[in-house]
């Protein structure tokens, strides 16, 4: 009996017993349902591969697709100071901070970087929505101005990509602060005649939609990307009226003049590249390298005849 108990047993039910897979290989696409496997998702840059629904993409993720073999530079971000207001609701915002890094593994809500993009050198900014709702702190302020004096000094286009809820309420009218300041680091590119090009991506909403997000040369958007300031409902309740299917999303504000063009994320790179090079005056990108030509040895090379005088040939 012990032999069946301790062995036997034991290795029929390893067999068939259900094995426990991670939960983090899999992604429910948030629009059709569908089970993504994490490596097809990540090839597919995090673009559902049965509704073409574009999922979040952290920033670092995006500068790894946007960069040059996924080569980019970080940028260093002026620190601001640490909760100005200690605020506190169900936790101190300091907790909330280190628990949104925890999540996230980056320091704050944007990540500043340059780089090359198809060999066209830009400097680049991206919201990380999971981090704390990509709310605009001090720190997203001073991330935007850190870019564009980077941007300027080295005569580069810079390039945002925009994602939050609006601005961080845990640091009051320090936040909202943020709105003028970004705007005056956006009239500085202008002042250098540096374009200015915002990606508006799921969501854009609030503050930054009221100031950053809305004040570039060119506007693209990723498909089907909630853009706005006050939510649908609130604006329902205001107005009193029901308001149009697919208001506030990509596609109605290109048809309404709001923005340039919807952009699928793959194609988010050369779209970037084309606009870039024809406003910075730029022939068009290099698509690709042709191979070098094949080295021939030197003996080949050399008339088969040789020299005449030492073949004991003479003219006449």
């Amino acid at each position: 009996m012990n032999w069946i108990t301790n062995f036997v047993r034991p290795t029929i039910n390893s067999l068939f017993s259900r094995r426990e897979v991670p939960e983090n290989l899999w992604t429910k696409c948030p629009e059709c349902g569908t089970m993504l496997f994490h490596r097809e998702l990540a090839d597919n840059l995090n673009v559902c591969t049965n509704c073409d629904h574009h999922l979040a993409f952290s920033p670092r993720k995006r500068f790894e697709a946007l960069f040059d073999n996924g080569v980019f530079t970080e940028i260093k971000v002026p620190e601001p100071i640490a909760d100005p207001l200690h605020f506190k609701d169900q936790k101190r915002y300091p907790d909330r901070l280190k628990a949104a890094q925890k999540a996230t593994g980056e320091k704050e809500a944007m990540l500043v970087a340059e780089g090359e993009m198809n060999r066209t050198p830009i400097v680049a900014a991206a919201q990380d929505f999971a981090f704390m709702g990509g709310s605009m702190s001090m720190y997203v302020g001073n991330a935007i101005i850190a870019g564009a004096e980077r941007a300027v000094k080295l005569k580069r286009p810079f390039v945002i990509f925009t994602a939050a809820g609006g601005a961080r309420m845990q640091e009051g009218i320090l936040a909202l602060m943020q709105m003028p300041r970004t705007t005056i680091a956006v009239e500085m590119l202008k002042e250098a005649r540096l374009p200015y090009i915002v990606v508006l991506t799921h969501p854009t909403t609030g503050g930054v939609t009221a100031s950053y997000a809305m004040l570039g040369d060119v506007h693209l958007a990723e498909p089907n990307a909630l853009i706005g300031f006050a939510g649908a409902r609130v604006i329902e309740q205001t107005i009193r009226e029901k308001l149009p299917e697919g208001f506030q999303r990509s596609e109605y504000l290109l048809d309404h003049g709001m923005i340039d063009r919807v952009t699928h994320r793959k194609a988010l790179k050369d779209e970037l590249t084309r606009i870039i090079r024809m406003m910075m005056g730029l022939p068009p990108a290099v698509k690709a390298d042709l191979p070098a030509p094949d080295k021939v040895p030197a003996a080949e090379t050399e008339p088969k005849s040789g020299n005449p005088e030492k073949s004991g040939k003479k003219d006449g």
